[in-house]
Order: structure tokens, then sequence, then C-alpha cells
């Protein structure tokens, strides 16, 4: 098998969802003052909305037909919302509840997950550099493992996106109107729960929160749904190992944000295991800039004949 080679928009689209979801934690701290569970279901009904009224307006139900005519697809996405509300539920809580370093190590975990999964279930195959780069990355993971204990977080968060990824890649549908599926699974408990909360139970959308804690509540969901269409998209046209790699984008940003402006702890001990991380991601960075030059010249050569 060939090495398959990169997508350049779907790479692009890649990288700037993991920046987004690099910064996310400021955003979602901003609502500290809302319960987590309520977050989460504003997070849910609203990023449904987002989404489902797009593809209405732009198609109509075309879009639901089209999936329909894929037997697999509708349960498939049914396995993957129920992964996407369970991750975006622990990350919510934890963000929330001072945890955002542990966080950060979940999603350095998860690219571990994903390159596996590539190699075993999808039979990608990595170059020897990559090999490397995933080796340095393995080492750290699991230095940074030991040392947070039992980083149950981090390895709840790891493993539902690891998953996630996987079932959206081998859905053949587009990634919006995948997201819309996703989304009709989840919207009626999660409007249920808003509503139920309205009634004495944590809610305060009504009358509670305050017009600036709604508004991000409801801006909720644009932030929810741009950067998981963006994975989607992504997901499908460059090889999930690639992905897995790339992805220590967002936990990077994470841990700074973490570190540098909520002040959580990280010590030389953490340092050794972040360092391991990101030179495998340099190792990884390289082996992919040479091969793309080297595929360049070869495309520049064949061309000049």
């Amino acid at each position: 098998m060939t090495h398959q080679p990169l997508d350049r928009k779907g790479l692009a689209i890649t990288v700037g969802t993991f920046l987004i979801w690099g910064v996310v934690p400021l955003y979602w701290h901003l609502l500290k003052a809302v319960p987590s569970f309520q977050i989460i279901a504003h997070r849910i009904v609203w990023s449904a909305v987002l989404v489902l009224g797009w593809l209405l307006l732009k198609n109509g139900l075309g879009w639901w037909r089209q999936i329909r005519a894929q037997p697999r697809a509708v349960p498939l996405l049914g396995v993957s919302s129920l992964l996407i509300a369970f991750n975006w539920g622990l990350y919510i809580w934890a963000v929330n509840a001072g945890h955002v370093v542990e966080t950060s190590l979940g999603y350095f975990i998860n690219p571990l997950i994903n390159v596996v999964l590539g190699v075993l279930v999808l039979r990608e195959r990595l170059s020897p550099a990559q090999w490397i780069a995933v080796g340095f990355a393995l080492a750290g993971v699991a230095w940074l493992t030991v040392q947070a204990g039992s980083p149950w977080i981090a390895l709840g968060l790891a493993f539902s996106f690891g998953l996630y990824g996987l079932v959206r890649k081998t859905v053949a549908v587009d990634a919006v109107a995948g997201l819309g599926v996703e989304s009709l699974y989840l919207f009626l408990p999660g409007l249920a729960y808003v509503v139920w909360g309205e009634f004495g139970h944590g809610g305060g959308f009504v009358d509670g929160y305050g017009w600036r804690d709604d508004l991000l509540l409801v801006l909720g969901g644009v932030v929810s749904a741009v950067p998981l269409i963006g994975f989607a998209y992504g997901v499908r046209r460059i090889p999930l190992s690639v992905v897995g790699l790339l992805q220590y984008v967002a936990p990077s940003l994470q841990l700074l944000i973490g570190v540098l402006v909520f002040k959580e702890a990280f010590d030389a001990t953490r340092a050794v295991g972040f360092a391991a991380i990101w030179a495998g991601l340099l190792i990884f960075a390289s082996d992919g800039l040479w091969r793309a030059r080297r595929r360049d010249a070869l495309v520049a050569a064949s061309a000049g004949k």
C-alpha cells in the first residue's frame, strides 16, 4: 500500500479546527457561573438549531434522503452522537472545575489513540520517521500519565474522541449532514433537560443568568458546531494517523491557557513529558515537509519531460 497524498484543503481546515479547540477553554470559562450540565444541554440545543436550520435552508430534506440511502449511516451516527455528547459533557465539567491542564493531557493522549486506530483498523501506514515521532509522543504521554496517578478525565476524553473520529471517518456522508443527524439524536434529550432546569432545577436562561450568559450559551452552538464540521471534513480527507499527530496543536494551546491564564500547576516533572511530545511533533512535521517537497519536485520533473 502506498502512502496517501495529503489533501491540502483538508489539512488546512483540520489545523484551523484544532486552533479553535485550543483556545475554547477561554470561552467556556466565561460561563463558570452556569451549572455545567446546563451548559452542555444548551450547547447541544443551539448547535442542533444552527446545523439543522442551515441544512434545511440550503437543501430542504435532500440531505436527509442522501443519508437514509446508506443503511449503515444512521445507526453509526447514533453511536457517534453518544460519543460526542459524553466528550462534551466531561470537557465542560473539567474546564469549569479547574482541570484545564488535565483536559490538555486527554487531548495529548487522544492523537495516539487515533494513530493506533488508523494503523490497526484502517490499515494506514506510517513512515519510519513517523514511527519515531509516535515513539517520542508515546513516551511523553506515558510519563505524564504515570505522574498524574489516575487521570480518568484525560483517559475519558481521549477514548471518547478517538472513537468519535474513527466512526466519522468510516461514515461516507457530508460533514455538515452527518452532524445534523447527530444533532437529531441529541436535540430532544438536550431540550428536555433545558426545560426541566427552568422549573427550579438549576436553569436560568429565561430569568436568572442575565443577557450576557444567555448570549454566550446561544453562541456556544456556533463554537461547538463549526469546529466539529471542520474536523469531520478533514478526518475524511487526510489519513487518521496524520489527524492524530496534528491534534497536538489543540492541547498545547490548552496547556498554555491552563498554566498562564488559569494558573494551574505545571512543574518540571510535567515539562519532561511535554518536551518528549513536542520532539515527536517536530520530527513528524519535518518528515511531512520533506515528503511534500520531494513530491512537488517529482511532479515538476515529470511535467518538464
